[in-house]
């Protein structure tokens, strides 16, 4: 059988360098031609103390050149903040840290939270503890900002692994700033002045004994955040909604602000706004929590998986 060619150019000829809404799923396609700015200004970035490799897009760096086990100088801290700002999340191989060293490092940062829900590691509270394995499966793999829940949430987080698998438990970083600057203007109008109740109970409830959730409410009200905020470093806009935390839209009908909730969380999910990252033994994430949401993949079970993580009190967030 011989197989007639009728087409002259490539399909995305068509199209320029315009996307298009799929008709059945409502999604976008094409060239995610909103990304291309901050791309250019990131390859176009330097450090004096250490070097970064860009990894995608907007988000993720490589970092080389820095020790956070011997105590880095203050010049070294500060360029790293600014990193941080810039490329929301970065990465970090062969680090070794003890427990007290972690610790110390991350505390560079700022204060550090103990959360009230997650065991942590029995000498140092700060250290939020993840002991996957046969019996304790990984449920993080959902995209997620972290304790959004809170009335401050976290401003940023540094994630140790002590023990990795072999093949699997990857960690990926979603943009939220692209996230934002996806959505059409009419979208954009619709969201611009709403607000999200976040709720620890959505994630945690099973947590707390059934005699102390009253207790636990009145520490952690339900709390209020706008849908788009404003990142107090960089000035930019992004989207602040996720699908583990973020229980509802005030102001609209259920059905409504389920619908909502479902088209924006969708934006973490695009491949376009996203860093995967592939975990080694002592290797070191550390993310803006403002400015990415973050999903651990789930692929490894029954293998173990231990990690460690501290995070930073932020602000409230604010438009």
């Amino acid at each position: 059988m011989t197989t007639e060619v009728v087409g002259t150019k490539d399909p995305g000829a068509a199209f320029g360098a315009r996307r298009y809404r799929d008709q059945l799923f409502g999604d976008w396609g094409g060239p995610a031609t909103h990304l291309a700015a901050e791309r250019e200004r990131l390859a176009a970035l330097s450090w004096e103390h250490f070097s970064v490799r860009q990894l995608s897009a907007t988000v993720g760096g490589q970092v080389s050149g820095v020790d956070l086990t011997a105590s880095p100088s203050d010049e070294v801290i500060e360029e790293l903040r600014q990193a941080l700002v810039e490329y929301k999340v970065l990465f970090f191989s062969d680090q070794p840290l003890t427990a007290a060293e972690h610790v110390a490092v991350a505390a560079r940062f700022g204060t550090l939270e103990v959360h009230p829900f997650i065991p942590g590691n029995p000498e140092h509270p700060e250290l939020v503890r993840f002991e996957k394995g046969a019996e304790a499966a990984g449920y993080e793999n959902q995209w997620h900002h972290d304790v959004t829940w809170r009335a401050v949430p976290s401003k940023a987080a540094m994630l140790h692994a002590i023990e990795v698998p072999a093949v699997g438990g990857d960690t990926l970083f979603s943009d939220m700033y692209a996230a934002y600057d996806a959505l059409d203007e009419e979208l954009r109008e619709r969201i611009e002045d709403l607000e999200a109740e976040h709720d620890f109970l959505r994630a945690f409830g099973a947590q707390v004994p059934e005699d102390r959730r009253e207790e636990m409410r009145q520490q952690y009200p339900v709390a209020r955040h706008p849908v788009v905020v404003r990142h107090p470093d960089s000035g930019r806009r992004l989207l602040y909604v996720n699908r583990i935390f973020t229980a509802s839209l005030v102001g609209l009908e259920s059905a409504e602000s389920d619908e909502l909730l479902r088209q924006l969380c969708r934006q973490a999910e695009r491949v376009e706004h996203q860093v995967r990252f592939t975990w080694s033994d002592h290797s070191v994430a550390f993310w803006d929590n403002l400015a990415v949401q973050h999903y651990a993949s789930s692929d490894y079970w029954p293998e173990r998986r231990v990690m460690e993580r501290a995070s930073i009190v932020g602000s409230a967030p604010r438009r």
